[in-house]
């Protein structure tokens, strides 16, 4: 009687503890963007928690700068996503990324009717609003008061320290009004979650009490991503099963300092074997694609963002894989593709700079090498190495492999998540008042 007793009080204490999250992103699937994937990954897994889920996220668009035919003419679509409720919300797409007013409008014009959106839901128990955008934050300060509950600001990215260190903004007067919208969020979130110990100093330096601050690594589905044959169906319809295959895979942006990556291949021109493979979209492809066409690269490939179910065999097609950032870049934390890569058990290469922490994970894990972000002949020199010792890459591709199995798990994560949702939750959430189902 008494073991019966603990089981039915276990259960109603599970369900007593069950949340009703609201999460507020810009990205979600099919969308393919990094945050798209980690956002509904953690999605999943908070359902699968039992936890019941519902995202508020633009119209896909990432990966064309243009919504998506089917949701062009909408204005709020909402869908279904296993058992995540979605509601898609329409946003101005500027055509040229690198714009700094049309940026703001793509962000401001999301923040505006995703909020209104969100208001007008059942009330939930607690938000999450991942950046970027910093204005996501301010979204999410508005629902949190109209609706009476806690927001956590999960911060992927910090800005605008990045807009700033790449030159993107430089007018005083805006800087001071993001660092007001940063403090902002900051201040008023319930907490603040960030990826790496390098985040957390420097939010603590700027007045994030300790308290607010917690450590939450990113994941990858270990499962979906798995080592597979260099000779699969994508390697077979480029003709690379032969070829040892140097890849970047992600946003072909500003911070990702490429041009050293071309600098890099034009060195190794004198070795047919080698071949570079830069797959994705962003604001500087068109100018390093005229760049690789003006030195007449032609060991270089440019490819679109590929469909989420053919990354398996895209990151298999790869020898070695690239985590390229610039120096002032990705210093404290460490791009989620870099656990793509350790997944795929291929050898990570990274060019970053030296306290960068993505350095530290290569070194830590021992799954590849590092050389410094603006040294072509460095990169060109680790590329060379790798080729000529085939054990050693398999050896650093099982660490990684390892490694990400060891601490980056989806379910591992996002129960973490969980019990910090479940602390900031009005004690009127913990109740079995809450009708799952």
């Amino acid at each position: 009687m008494v073991t019966k007793r603990v089981a039915v009080l276990l259960i109603y204490v599970s369900w007593r503890c069950l949340l009703r999250i609201l999460l507020l992103t810009l990205y979600f699937a099919p969308d393919p963007a990094a945050n798209a994937v980690i956002m509904t990954e953690l999605a999943e897994q908070l359902a699968a928690l039992g936890h019941e889920v519902t995202v508020v996220a633009a119209f896909p668009h990432y990966d064309t700068n243009r919504i998506w035919d089917a949701y062009r003419g909408k204005l709020v679509q909402r869908e279904q996503h296993g058992p995540v409720c979605v509601y898609r919300t329409y946003l101005y797409v500027p055509g040229n990324k690198t714009n700094i007013v049309g940026r703001l409008l793509n962000y401001l014009s999301f923040n505006l009717l995703s909020a209104l959106v969100a208001a007008w839901q059942p009330r939930h128990d607690v938000i999450l609003a991942p950046s970027p955008p910093l204005t996501n934050g301010m979204g999410a300060f508005f629902v949190s008061r109209l609706r009476g509950i806690p927001y956590v600001y999960n911060v992927q990215d910090i800005y605008p320290d990045i807009a700033i260190r790449l030159g993107l903004l430089t007018n005083p007067t805006l800087i001071r009004h993001f660092r007001w919208m940063e403090d902002f969020v900051y201040r008023h979130a319930a907490a603040v979650t960030v990826l790496s110990d390098g985040f957390r100093r420097n939010l603590h330096q700027k007045g994030v009490p300790e308290t607010k601050l917690a450590v939450i690594p990113n994941f990858i589905d270990v499962d979906f991503v798995r080592p597979g044959e260099k000779d699969n169906p994508f390697s077979r319809a480029h003709g690379w099963q032969e070829r040892f295959v140097v890849m970047y895979a992600g946003n072909i942006g500003l911070s990702q300092n490429l041009q050293n990556v071309l600098a890099a291949a034009a060195l190794l021109q004198n070795h047919p074997q080698i071949h570079f493979l830069l797959v994705g979209n962003g604001a500087a492809k068109e100018s390093l694609r005229q760049q690789a066409q003006a030195m007449a690269l032609d060991n270089v490939t440019f490819l679109p963002f590929q469909p989420r179910e053919s990354l398996p065999d895209l990151y298999a097609t790869a020898d070695v894989s690239l985590v390229s950032l610039s120096r002032d870049i990705g210093s404290e934390s460490v791009p989620s593709k870099a656990y793509t890569i350790m997944a795929s058990g291929r050898p990570l290469l990274a060019a970053v700079s030296h306290d960068a922490e993505t350095r530290l994970l290569v070194q830590q894990a021992n799954c590849g090498l590092w050389v410094d972000p603006d040294d072509p002949a460095a990169l060109a020199a680790a590329v060379l190495n790798l080729r000529d010792r085939p054990a050693l890459r398999a050896e650093m591709g099982v660490n990684g492999r390892r490694y990400v199995e060891q601490h980056h798990v989806p379910h591992m994560v996002a129960r973490q998540y969980a019990a910090l949702l479940r602390q900031l939750a009005p004690p009127s959430a913990l109740t079995a008042a809450h009708h799952h189902g």
